[in-house]
């Protein structure tokens, strides 16, 4: 007999959008591993009594730091405890959930997928901005701008993706959004397409800059743009200015 672990997402960063489920859970978990981005609100809502051991992953640190994550899970389950996987966003949308969950499988442990809103999805309501809209978007694509340093060739075909969708919306991508912006004017974009950068989203630091293709790079430099942040690119980001609902940081 072994515990359960629940990989659970904690939301975009507003400590109110984690589920009912999710809150349950850690309020019954014996052992809570957590992300640096999960909100300290959300952390004091677990018992003093309950284990909480930050596992939150370092720039550059991945292989090793993962397999140390995954290692605890297992022993943590093997001795008969409850385990809640903390991370934020949702577990299976750039989260690692899905390598977890196989990890587990692969042991014989029990385990459980909890949802939650993903940052792509939260920062972008908050910043009044609809992924999707019958006017001006009927497609939405969620891009990683930061792949896993061991690919030999990187999977994301930008030049492709410039004119097959209506929006995109790129998560973890700051650092290179001049390499994204020139590879998708290569592809055909438009260079006036709207940009937004919408940095800690759902928070009360939530702070949006817009611009278009040709100049949000140059943008994000000027106005000291730091991560976390999402970048959404589509017509839909000039709504914000109709339906925004709440004012910069």
């Amino acid at each position: 007999m072994t515990g359960k672990v629940y990989l659970v997402g904690a939301g975009p960063g507003d400590s109110k959008l984690i589920t009912l489920k999710g809150v349950e859970l850690l309020q019954k978990a014996d052992v809570v591993l957590y992300d640096r981005l999960v909100s300290k609100k959300i952390i004091s809502l677990i018992p003093k009594s309950t284990e909480k051991i930050y596992v939150g992953r370092a720039v550059g640190d991945d292989t090793t730091h993962q397999n140390t994550t995954n290692d605890l899970m297992v022993f943590h389950a093997k001795s008969k405890k409850n385990i809640v996987r903390l991370k934020g966003g949702d577990p299976i949308i750039f989260g690692r959930g899905g390598e977890e969950a196989e990890f587990l499988k692969q042991h014989n442990i029990k385990y459980e997928i909890v949802p939650g809103i993903t940052s792509g999805i939260g920062s972008a309501t908050y910043a009044g901005i609809p992924l999707t809209h019958r006017q001006y978007a009927s497609s939405v694509v969620f891009v990683t701008g930061h792949e896993d340093p061991e690919k030999k060739i990187e999977a994301v075909k930008w030049k492709r993706l410039a004119k097959s969708v209506d929006t995109i919306v790129i998560m973890m991508g700051l650092s290179r959004i001049d390499f994204i912006c020139k590879q998708l004017v290569a592809g055909g974009i438009d260079k006036n397409t709207p940009v937004a950068v919408i940095q800690n989203g759902t928070t009360p630091q939530q702070k949006m800059i817009k611009g278009n293709v040709s100049n949000i790079a140059k943008l994000v430099k000027s106005k000291k743009i730091k991560p976390p942040t999402n970048i959404i690119i589509g017509k839909v980001v000039n709504l914000s200015d109709t339906i925004g609902w709440r004012k910069n940081a």
